[in-house]
């Protein structure tokens, strides 16, 4: 019934669930989590820059974080082997956990002591290394969050992994780049500064490898001791995946000068139908590379050089359990994953440049936006927790995508005042405090989506579907802010998180 899942639990037990040793946990595993990710991006990037690597070759180094983007490919290895001795003594998380932290770690130290100025490729190599490495933690700690407590926590839970997460990412942006000013000097490269930094960095991971020590393995267990395969299995299983994932990458390299000469010849066409046809030839180019994955794992199963049975397990087995757990319903959560982001993640892409078109300054836009917005998503995490444990994850769900899109709003009248740093403030609170207890809500709801023998494999589907269609559809913002304006772009951008809203609903009632 739905008044079972309106009223949880009161106001005291909602307390004392904030003082609960897994929520602090989670708190220092997002900080873990958030600490690589601007390491292997926009602060690298600066690092680059100064070092005068080109502007062209700094954006193809953006190719080292598509691990994030592909996590959902390894995610099923994860769930479905054990590391060897690791998994016997820390349990299969924790074990994974570890070599994942430990090759953060060592990424971290290979870059410090690697000057791109002299060894560029050597930098992408350790680069990629980075970002595959903590992609593999993302999937594990999410796996974790979700097993180590039932779904009533859930809600807290994520909220103390986001503020974690949030603070880690503040370490490595402003904290990396004020480390590397301070021991260097203005306006010259110093190899040191940006070394010791990034030493600085590796060492702050060690905060992620002592609460993977202490905390406990979670009671659910998704590994018991004897069911291992043999290592010829692992090995064979493995090189399947390599095989794959390497004609997925080749079809990209091989195909990246036609596919540019193919854009510009289609960009000739005027009008919106421009974004439109260099859409489809990357959804073309990604179709065939798709397709040739599959069609390789085919063939080497076909051979018996890859055991079937452990593809089969492995990688089929989760979405066969999701669909048999929700039947009809699956489609409709699938929707609702879909779509519960567009609202803001299509607003969010032109954000930034809607406040210089408006006149503030870098400075002002720094430090409202980045600063004082990044202190309200913490507090929105915070809050949208509490609420989830007191009246459960669907109100509030329903709650924050009702917020996520009426905020939205608020900058279409921005847009109508002009610059005013009063009305800024106003609206960056608002977006971002609604944007936190949407965000706690949503992470909770797609923990409670997952079985525990498949938590990986299933949780970083979801999290990759999440995305998938808002960022597609961000790609058009810059078109239509050009072709209607801020004010009506702003509106429709709140329109679109209508349809998660109805979702919601339908869901509701065909589950309970």
């Amino acid at each position: 019934m739905v008044e079972q899942i309106i009223l949880r639990q009161s106001w005291a037990e909602t307390l004392r669930a904030i003082q609960d040793r897994r929520v602090v946990a989670l708190l220092f595993l997002g900080f873990s989590a958030g600490l690589p990710i601007l390491l292997v991006f926009s602060t690298l990037s600066v690092w680059l820059r100064e070092a005068e690597v080109s502007r062209a070759t700094i954006g193809f180094f953006s190719w080292a974080a598509l691990g994030y983007a592909f996590k959902f490919v390894w995610a099923p290895v994860i769930d479905a082997l054990p590391v060897p001795l690791l998994t016997r003594r820390f349990g299969r998380r924790r074990g994974w956990l570890l070599i994942s932290q430990a090759a953060v770690i060592g990424a971290l130290v290979a870059m410090a002591l690697t000057d791109p100025l002299l060894s560029l490729t050597q930098m992408a190599a350790f680069a990629v290394l980075l970002g595959f490495s903590s992609a593999t933690q993302d999937v594990i700690i999410d796996a974790y969050r979700i097993e180590v407590a039932d779904e009533e926590l859930q809600g807290l839970l994520s909220a103390a992994y986001i503020t974690g997460y949030r603070v880690g990412m503040l370490i490595a942006g402003a904290g990396a780049l004020e480390i590397a000013g301070v021991l260097g000097e203005q306006g010259v490269y110093s190899p040191r500064a940006w070394s010791v930094s990034y030493l600085i960095m590796a060492g702050a991971m060690l905060v992620g490898v002592a609460t993977t020590l202490l905390v406990p393995e979670p009671n659910k267990k998704c590994y018991e001791p004897g069911t291992e395969q043999s290592a010829a299995d692992y090995a064979r299983f493995g090189s399947g995946l390599f095989f794959a994932l390497g004609a997925f990458v080749a079809v990209f390299f091989i195909s990246a000068d036609f596919t540019t000469a193919a854009k510009g010849f289609l960009a000739m066409a005027d009008g919106p139908t421009k974004g439109l046809w260099s859409f489809t030839v990357e959804a073309i180019r990604l179709g065939v590379a798709v397709s040739l994955s599959y069609g390789v794992v085919r063939v080497l199963i076909a051979a018996g050089l890859v055991p079937r049975a452990m593809v089969e397990s492995t990688y089929v087995a989760p979405f066969k359990d999701f669909f048999s757990r929700y039947g009809r319903t699956a489609l409709l959560i699938i929707a609702l994953i879909s779509t519960y982001r567009i609202a803001d993640v299509v607003m969010g892409v032109m954000a930034n440049v809607f406040y210089v078109d408006i006149g503030f300054e870098k400075q002002e836009i720094g430090r409202i936006t980045k600063g004082f917005g990044l202190i309200m998503t913490i507090v929105g995490g915070f809050f949208g927790g509490i609420l989830t444990i007191r009246f459960g994850v669907m109100p509030i769900l329903f709650l924050g995508a009702a917020l996520a899109a009426a905020t939205n709003l608020l900058f279409a009248v921005m847009a109508g005042m002009g610059n005013d740093i009063r009305m800024l403030i106003a609206v960056i609170s608002a977006d971002n405090l609604s944007a936190g207890i949407a965000s706690a809500a949503f992470v909770a709801y797609l923990a409670g989506l997952t079985n525990s023998t498949f938590t990986a494999t299933q949780y970083a589907l979801f999290s990759s579907i999440m995305l998938l269609l808002p960022k597609l559809l961000a790609g058009y913002s810059g078109v239509v802010v050009e072709t209607v304006g801020y004010s009506y772009f702003f509106i429709g951008t709140a329109v679109m998180g209508l349809p998660a809203l109805v979702l919601i609903v339908l869901v509701v009632r065909l589950r309970w």
